[in-house]
């Protein structure tokens, strides 16, 4: 192995720091849905903020400590729209599944 080709290899690996620096970044948006929950805003306000910050979080922590960022694009462009599918087909069947208690199944 030359030093160039090992130069690259660690370039593209996470440090301690990069870690660091994401969790304090995670912490700050934590801090942010915290300040807006007690600042009384309003309620469509409130839950489009908390719904975009969730999102940020959610995609941070897939980017980086499922390690996302350091892999192939393929693996994301599979792995993604196959979550949002499963989401997608959650949110189409809950009002069925909450049915079912309503309804009364004759006895044999």
């Amino acid at each position: 192995m030359t030093t160039t080709e090992t130069a690259t290899e660690t370039a593209t690996e996470p440090t301690l720091r990069v870690y660091v620096y994401v969790w304090l970044g995670m912490l700050a948006i934590v801090a942010i849905e915290a300040v807006l929950v007690y600042a009384h805003v309003s309620s469509g306000t409130l839950l489009a903020s908390l719904l975009v910050l969730a999102f940020l979080e959610a995609a941070v922590a897939l980017r980086y400590f499922m390690h996302l960022k350091y892999e192939v694009p393929l693996l994301f462009w599979t792995l993604i729209p196959g979550l949002l599918l499963a989401f997608v087909m959650m949110n189409q069947f809950w009002a069925d599944a909450a049915r079912l208690n309503t309804l009364r199944f004759p006895i044999p």
